[in-house]
């Protein structure tokens, strides 16, 4: 038997980890919450035709239950084609795992509802304590996709934690002040596209402190 060559045993051990394409990533990400949309608004039909959901609860209660089984896929999805998983869908997943667990063992649909007023809170203080630290914290979730100059970094982080801090806040406004199936919808239909039209806006600031639109200059 041919023996492996140690040198070209480092090189396969050094090759990168495959990346998820842009499209992909959001089917990942926003596949969750569609079923958690999907499963709210046709809770009873779901529990007709499978009676071991309708032990969940009421709608909401059978969304969380099904959100938090999408939540799972789309992480091991992520695992499997990747070999790693993505920091901030991660601790999100464990907040969904946490409050979906005691949204249906109470029996209270507001630990659920709170799950983004959480997420968000924590991401925005991360993000905006580590500049306390000297830590664009920001540059280590998307340094694969951006290469920016350290103060491009800064500027990003602080528009990114004011960001989620604002999240925040809204979840609190929508889940306390409107009817469960409004909130549901809000978080698919409000949220991402404010996130989305957000995340649009910030192209101009990465696209003047590009280190590669520097070198190019």
């Amino acid at each position: 038997m041919r023996e492996q060559d140690p040198q070209m045993s480092t090189i396969e051990a050094a090759k990168p980890r495959t990346e998820v394409g842009p499209l992909l990533k959001l089917v990942l990400e926003l596949g969750p919450l569609m079923v958690f949309f999907f499963a709210n608004s046709r809770g009873e039909w779901l529990a007709s035709r499978f009676p071991v959901l309708g032990e969940l609860g009421g709608p909401i209660f059978i969304a969380t239950g099904l959100f938090m089984a999408a939540t799972a896929a789309a992480l091991i999805a992520s695992w499997i084609m990747t070999r790693t998983l993505p920091m901030m869908p991660l601790i999100s997943g464990i907040v969904v795992f946490v409050f979906g667990a005691l949204t249906l063992w109470l029996q209270n649909d507001t630990f659920i509802k709170m799950k983004p007023t959480i997420v968000n809170t924590l991401f925005g203080a991360i993000l905006l304590g580590g500049l306390l630290f000297g830590k664009s914290l920001l540059g280590y979730v998307f340094h694969a996709a951006f290469k920016l100059d350290e103060d491009g970094w800064r500027k990003l982080t602080i528009r990114w934690g004011l960001f989620f801090l604002f999240l925040a806040v809204l979840n609190e406004i929508v889940w306390r002040s409107f009817t469960t199936d409004f909130w549901v919808a809000f978080k698919v239909w409000g949220t991402m596209p404010i996130t989305i039209l957000f995340t649009l806006l910030q192209m101009p600031l990465i696209m003047r402190h590009s280190l590669e639109r520097e070198s190019a200059e």
